[in-house]
């Protein structure tokens, strides 16, 4: 418990470069502040993480994950809708193991988004320090046991 204490809740951003990424880069360029505990991955296209990905990073200690997206104007097609479809699918497989399904959020940052960028990454801090870490909440699968 005292480690808790010492330590914030982690949040993974995945953002594509397209979007999120240069939506966090126009934050930093604005020199503003957002919560340290944020770690912001630039990623092509978050479809191509299974939704196993979500639950190991769970399961490694990643307490929160935003999954920054441009939305329709991605250049990939097909890319927002399969993200989406993705991020419901994991949804169950997260209850299964008694994990809060507000730890994961799909939102549409777009390469000026400095405000909802700030929000989105502010509002999960926000939460985290409500519910918590999340291996405090975890439970193994029984198929895992």
């Amino acid at each position: 418990m005292a480690e808790n204490k010492k330590h914030k809740p982690k949040i993974l951003i995945l953002a594509t470069i397209s979007g999120g990424y240069a939506g966090a880069d126009s934050v930093g360029q604005l020199h503003t502040d957002y919560p340290t505990n944020t770690y912001i991955l630039p990623v092509l296209c978050p479809c191509i993480f299974p939704e196993e990905f979500y639950l190991r990073c769970f399961e490694q200690g990643i307490d929160a994950i935003l999954v920054m997206y441009s939305g329709t104007d991605s250049p990939y097609k097909g890319g927002p809708e399969r993200t989406a479809v993705m991020i419901n699918q994991t949804y169950p497989l997260m209850k299964e193991r008694g994990i809060d399904t507000r730890r994961l959020r799909l939102a549409a940052i777009c390469t000026v988004c400095t405000k909802p960028f700030l929000k989105e990454v502010t509002q999960m801090d926000t939460l985290l320090k409500g519910i918590g870490f999340v291996r405090d909440e975890m439970t193994i699968p029984e198929a895992v046991q």
